[in-house]
This record gives C-alpha cells, sequence and structure tokens, in this order.
C-alpha cells in the first residue's frame, strides 16, 4: 500500500509538471505572437481615464518624434492665444520644409486656422508660424514646449522645434507621448480638430485652402476620436491616437513603423487589444526588444526597471466623420546574434509627410 501510494504520489507530480509545463509555453507562445504582430520600434497602449499602461513594446525608448512633435505645439497655443487672434505670416515661417500649406509671407490667417492646418494637414509652416505668434520666436516656444513636458513630469521628452523635422537632442517615447495626447484631450477644441476628416480654410483676403487629414483610420474606425500622425526617414512612421467605445477610451501610440500600411494595421490591432484588455480585466504585458536598443542614433537609452471666437474674415468649414459639417507583467525579449530568442520574465508594482 505503501508502495502503490509513492507511485500515485510521483505520477501526480508529473501530471502536474506536465500540465504547468504546457501552460508556461502557452503564454511563451502568446508573447511571442504579440511581439511579432508590432514591427513598429516602440508602442503603448494606455486607459486614458486612469493613465494605466495596457500593453507595451519598448515604452522607454526614446525615439525621435517626428510630426506628432505637433501635438504639444497645438497644447501650448491653446493655453497661450485666443483661437480669433489675427497672425500674420512671417518669411521664416512661409520657407520652412515641406509639407505646407501654402501660407504666403504677409498672409493673415487666425490661429484656429492654423490649428488645422498643423494637426491635419501637418503642416510646418502653420506650426512655426503659432510658435512666432504665441512667443515671437520659434527658440521662446520650445522653451515654453520644454517647460510643459517638465511639468508634465515627462522625463524622456525633449524638443527642439515646433514640426518635428529631426535634429539633435530631439526625443521622446512611446510612454511619453501617449500621456502628451492624454493631456491634448482634456481640450475639446483640439478633439475636434484632430476628428476632422476635411476641411477648407481662407486667409484674410479670401485665399482658400483645403486641408485633408493625414489620419487614414478616420475613415475606416467610427471610435476613433482623432490622432497625430508623424514621419521622416529617420524617424520613419510614427502615430497617436485615441479610441472610444461604450466601455472607456484608449490611446495608442506607435514609434518607428516600418511602413506606412502597418502603422495602420498595427493601430487596428492594439486599438483592439487596449479595449479586449479592459474588458477582460487582463493584467497589463510589457516587453522590450534589445534589437530595437542597439540601433538608437538618439541619446542612449538603457533599460529601466520601472516604466516609470469671432472674426468674419477668417472661414473654416469642417466635415467630420459622421459627414456633418461643423500588477503588471513586463517581458523582457532578447536576441541573440543567432537570432534566437531569449524570454526573462519579472514582475513590477507598477523628409516630412506629416
Amino acid at each position: 500500500m505503501k508502495k502503490l501510494s509513492v507511485i500515485s504520489y510521483q505520477l501526480l507530480v508529473r501530471r502536474l509538471f506536465f500540465i504547468l509545463s504546457f501552460l508556461l509555453f502557452t503564454v511563451y507562445c502568446s508573447l511571442v505572437t504579440a511581439s511579432d504582430e508590432i514591427r513598429s520600434r516602440a508602442a503603448v497602449v494606455m486607459e486614458a481615464s486612469t493613465g494605466r499602461m495596457l500593453y507595451a513594446k519598448n515604452p522607454d525608448l526614446r525615439l525621435l518624434p517626428a510630426s506628432t512633435t505637433k501635438l504639444m505645439t497645438a497644447i501650448i497655443v491653446m493655453e497661450k492665444a485666443d483661437l480669433m487672434d489675427l497672425v500674420t505670416i512671417s518669411k521664416n515661417a512661409s520657407r520652412v520644409s515641406p509639407s505646407k500649406a501654402g501660407f504666403k509671407e504677409g498672409d493673415k490667417v487666425t490661429v484656429e486656422t492654423l490649428l488645422y492646418a498643423a494637426l491635419l494637414k501637418s503642416a510646418n509652416d502653420a506650426a512655426v508660424a503659432l510658435a512666432e505668434a504665441v512667443a515671437e520666436t520659434e527658440e521662446r516656444f520650445v522653451h515654453l514646449m520644454n517647460n510643459k513636458t517638465i511639468a508634465l513630469g515627462l522625463d524622456d521628452t525633449k524638443f527642439i522645434n515646433s514640426h518635428g523635422l529631426p535634429g539633435p537632442h530631439q526625443y521622446t517615447t512611446a510612454s511619453d507621448l501617449s500621456k502628451i495626447m492624454r493631456y491634448a484631450l482634456r481640450y475639446p477644441k483640439l478633439k475636434e480638430i484632430m476628428g476632422t476628416r476635411v476641411t477648407e480654410v481662407s486667409t484674410e483676403n479670401g485665399n482658400a485652402v483645403f486641408l485633408k487629414n493625414t489620419n487614414r483610420l478616420l475613415w475606416s474606425d467610427e471610435d476613433l476620436v482623432g490622432g497625430k500622425t508623424g514621419y521622416t526617414r529617420k524617424a520613419r512612421h510614427c502615430f497617436v491616437c485615441a479610441s472610444e467605445r461604450d466601455n472607456g477610451t484608449v490611446i495608442v501610440t506607435l514609434l518607428g513603423s516600418p511602413s506606412r500600411d502597418g502603422l495602420w494595421k498595427e493601430s487596428e490591432t492594439l486599438i483592439g487589444k487596449g479595449f479586449q484588455i479592459m474588458a477582460n480585466k487582463e493584467e497589463p504585458v510589457i516587453y522590450f526588444t534589445k534589437a530595437d536598443y542597439d540601433p538608437l542614433k538618439t541619446k542612449k537609452t538603457s533599460y529601466k526597471k520601472n516604466p516609470k471666437i469671432n472674426n468674419q474674415k477668417s472661414k473654416i468649414a469642417t466635415k467630420t466623420k459622421s459627414g456633418k459639417k461643423k500588477n503588471t507583467k513586463i517581458i523582457a525579449k532578447e536576441k541573440s546574434k543567432k537570432g534566437k530568442k531569449c524570454n526573462v520574465a519579472k514582475k513590477d508594482g507598477n523628409g516630412n509627410k506629416g
């Protein structure tokens, strides 16, 4: 009898070991699949109401922001200027590199018009004009932008201009950019502008400028609140957006995507993943890929333990999506020289196209 019970115990231990091994293998496969489907160098899915990170890949990797920079530009403008103030386009603003709305030196337009141009068409001339309107020079405006990052506790973001064209010592992270979007959503006007598909704006003397939003998801996702795109050769494709459903709002940020089509697909995937995690009350997943850290050309970053209105002459006719006018798991994934993946699980408590 004693011998039989020992054998039964051994069989039970083997079965438990087999079940545990199977479960660990299943979790491993799901994490590998999750990482393989996100080719962008960094990504974050955040719950807007709480700021809780739901899913992330390299959330604190410093990367170039490209034209997502204009989101911070818009925030400063909302806090420092009146939407109906008239701005005269300077020679400096009119000559900034593309992409541009095409404003000419001497044109007079409202702050609101410039915000539409900057956020929809990702117009660099509009961004510079806004900076000069608020702070007289772009250099002073950038100082306001960086002060705001400090006030918001964004330790891994620094700006050198108002539009996002690349330069030394300019960077952000997917985590920080998600927080910037979360802050921007406090302003109904910015939500309205980012959610606009197409609009026509005009200068004071009546010259019309047609603007089409660079955010393609506005035409395919009715839940999308809005977002801001970005692209330069060095930054690759970037995007930050917000999507709203009955169970809440999620913010999705992607930096360094190899293609624009891939950017849209990954955004849709992560939006769905965010709402799934919220609905099922799943435990968030955060992982790191060493391969994405190594080629970094901006300031070197190491792994972190804790992902710690009334002007008659300015016209704006907009068309929105509806057609109307108007305890965390952190999974570190590294690739060896042979291309094999090594997983370590640990727990933590907490050329610009626009």
